[in-house]
């Protein structure tokens, strides 16, 4: 319960969006700092989190961070600016770092060998049924009362968990944690903060503005300052030995540019549904149901795919079935049918995912020797996070250019007066949900509503072209990096 309201989270605000920038009168900009500002923390923080849970006690921790999310919800629910709610968004990624390495470590503390894959089975499958039904919810509040419920529900949850774990769960801690790597863990953060915001403001202020410049060689600098202080310092966050292992690379590369995709397609799809093809956000929340549904209930049989095949051969198959998917989406035509065109493109985009995520968790798991095991898969876990993160900044750029340049052409293919082209100049940072100005004939503001119109759908298909090639450029490094042995472990560490 408590990490599905983390996972959940992060879901429900992308179905929020486009009511979040109908209420705060907000830009695709500020949006998108809305989610990447949980991102961010929450990305930076989580192997943080684990250490702490280590070092004073998991289920200690793991209260801090459902207090810590709890309250920060509340002030999502009350913001009054989109300033405060992005504030608000950060508190709830510490949170969520705190909340969420913790519930697995307390599963994993409080079973033994022969009931614990069961148990985190059942976990997988409770945060898989939540995340799956948490934008349809989401949706619903949103339609019939307010966004803000989406993020109010959590208070009665969270009140919930606690109680619960009081009761029920035993305190537990690390036996080998001695201390936690807080300047990794700063460093980390403001690295990634600045690269993020040089990528968001680049498309509004273009590439050579100070704040843009100074993101990016701060950010960078940070993190090649964060990779030299992991090699020296004793516990560090992130162990680059592991790294030695093609097989982990590999992996991890593969996480980096898959996972990159959904990041990107999950923030821009439900505003596409809501904002250029009328869905109600019930009805957008519902729309990737068959992707997760067909995640969950083929599960089982992904899992039996590795005994079979070895980890290589599906994390080939099943990017390029993922790759496939997002070129269906791209060439879908507005208005047409969501059970002819959005639903098979769903189920290939649920098929190549069930076929990719057993197997790549059983190669980082296999990649690395047993008593690193822990900190490969929160790693892993982080690396997913941060490809979200880097993919709504990066790719979410090149959204807004395309759109751009395709309105830029069809006003200059209108020849518009001057002031009527400044206006909407001003306002491309609105996307889809640009008017034409007051005042213009109605005949002119149709055509104008038509040129936006065919701007987003433009921008989103140039977006979906570049999932397609990130998904193909995941199979290119599974099928150079990780080894094709049924095992996984012919690239695993020695000694």
């Amino acid at each position: 319960m408590g990490s599905s309201m983390a996972f959940v989270d992060s879901t429900v605000v992308n179905v929020a969006i486009p009511a979040l920038q109908t209420s705060f009168n907000a830009n695709v900009f500020d949006v998108q700092w809305v989610v990447e500002s949980y991102g961010i923390l929450l990305s930076a923080l989580i192997l943080a989190g684990g250490a702490l849970g280590d070092l004073f006690g998991r289920r200690r921790m793991f209260l801090v961070g459902v207090g810590i999310f709890a309250a920060a919800s509340a002030a999502c629910g009350l913001a009054a600016s989109i300033h405060q709610l992005i504030i608000a968004r950060c508190l709830q990624g510490i949170g969520a770092a705190l909340l969420v390495p913790g519930s697995l470590a307390i599963i994993s503390a409080s079973f033994d060998e022969d009931s614990r894959g069961e148990a985190i089975g059942t976990w997988s499958g409770f945060t898989a049924i939540t995340s799956a039904f948490g934008p349809v919810l989401g949706g619903w509040l949103i339609q019939y009362a307010s966004w803000r419920w989406a993020f109010l529900l959590n208070i009665p949850l969270a009140v919930a968990v606690v109680a619960i774990s009081l009761r029920y769960v035993p305190e537990s801690r690390g036996s080998e944690a001695t201390q936690v790597d807080w300047v990794g863990a700063v460093l980390a953060t403001t690295g990634l903060a600045g690269v993020v915001t040089a990528f968001l403001e680049s498309a509004r202020l273009g590439w050579r503005h100070p704040l843009v410049l100074a993101g990016l060689l701060g950010g960078f600098s940070l993190l090649g300052a964060f990779l030299a202080t992991e090699a020296r310092v004793r516990s560090p966050m992130v162990p680059l030995v592991l790294f030695r292992s093609h097989a982990f690379l590999g992996a991890n590369i593969f996480t980096l540019l898959l996972y990159a995709t959904l990041g990107i397609f999950f923030f821009l799809f439900p505003m596409t549904l809501i904002q250029q093809e009328g869905y109600s956000a019930t009805a957008a929340g519902s729309a990737m149901l068959p992707t997760i549904l067909v995640m969950f209930f083929l599960s089982r049989w992904s899992g039996g795919l590795v005994k079979r095949y070895g980890g290589k051969i599906p994390l080939i198959v099943g990017p390029s079935i993922v790759a496939a998917g997002f070129l269906f989406f791209a060439a879908v035509g507005a208005g047409v049918s969501y059970w002819h065109t959005y639903f098979p493109a769903s189920l290939a985009l649920g098929l190549g995912m069930t076929i990719t995520v057993a197997p790549l968790t059983t190669v980082v798991m296999g990649s690395v020797n047993q008593q690193h095991a822990g900190a490969a898969s929160g790693i892993n876990n982080a690396v997913a996070r941060v490809a979200g993160v880097l993919a709504i900044a990066v790719l979410g750029s090149v959204m807004v250019r395309a759109f751009d340049s395709h309105l830029e052409r069809g006003l200059t293919k209108m020849k518009l007066p001057p002031n009527i082209v400044d206006e909407l100049r001003s306002r491309e940072g609105d996307l889809r949900r640009m008017e034409p100005p007051q005042g213009v004939d109605s005949n002119v503001a149709l055509a104008i509503q038509n040129v936006i119109s065919e701007s987003f759908v433009s921008g989103f298909r140039v977006v979906l072209l570049c999932c397609a090639g990130l998904s193909i450029g995941s199979a290119a490094a599974a099928s150079f990096l990780i080894t094709g042995n049924r095992t996984c472990r012919g690239s695993a560490m020695q000694g």
